[in-house]
């Protein structure tokens, strides 16, 4: 979820279910569900820069103030080759996303304006005594894609490689 003026979020309650450490390159067919089900989702392709497909992903699109603050705080789950993608309107030199209410781990990828990754933190789940709000990632770019903890590393997606998708 962004920290950035209220512009982003990242929690967990929304009904995706699904283990998150088997590779597979299924997407899922019930995501976005629950408090998600009504956001507009995108395929994201993730590509090196010698164009070999990483992964791909059906991402929940969050495109608005309300939808950025929220981020995946809603939900339980999230299942394997699912995410959100928040969109900004431009580039921001700083964004800062934080695990606010979160009841799993996340990958956070920072992507600029020409769909490039600039930077992956892999966000573990707050404690038994947190609540996520202090446990912040800092980043840049136009856009955020969030995904199942550590999915990052087992596609063996680096900073450079791009994304492509429809809005």
């Amino acid at each position: 979820m962004a920290d950035d003026g209220g512009d982003g979020g990242d929690g967990g309650d929304g009904d995706g279910g699904g283990e998150t450490d088997i590779a597979t390159d299924d997407l899922p067919t019930d995501w976005p569900s629950g408090t998600y089900a009504d956001y507009e989702s995108t395929t994201v392709t993730v590509r090196s820069p010698d164009d070999e497909v990483r992964g791909m992903v059906r991402a929940a699109i969050a495109d608005t103030g309300d939808k950025r603050y929220l981020g995946l705080s809603d939900a339980s789950s999230l299942p394997e080759n699912a995410g959100m993608l928040f969109t900004y309107s431009a580039p921001r030199d700083t964004l800062r996303f934080v695990m606010r209410e979160m009841d799993f781990g996340i990958d956070i990828v920072y992507v600029d304006g020409d769909r490039t990754i600039t930077r992956i933190h892999n966000a573990p789940e707050p404690g038994p005594n947190e609540d996520g709000s202090e446990q912040g990632y800092d980043g840049s770019g136009q856009y955020v894609l969030e995904v199942p903890y550590e999915w990052t590393d087992r596609r063996g997606v680096e900073v450079g490689d791009s994304l492509a998708f429809d809005l």
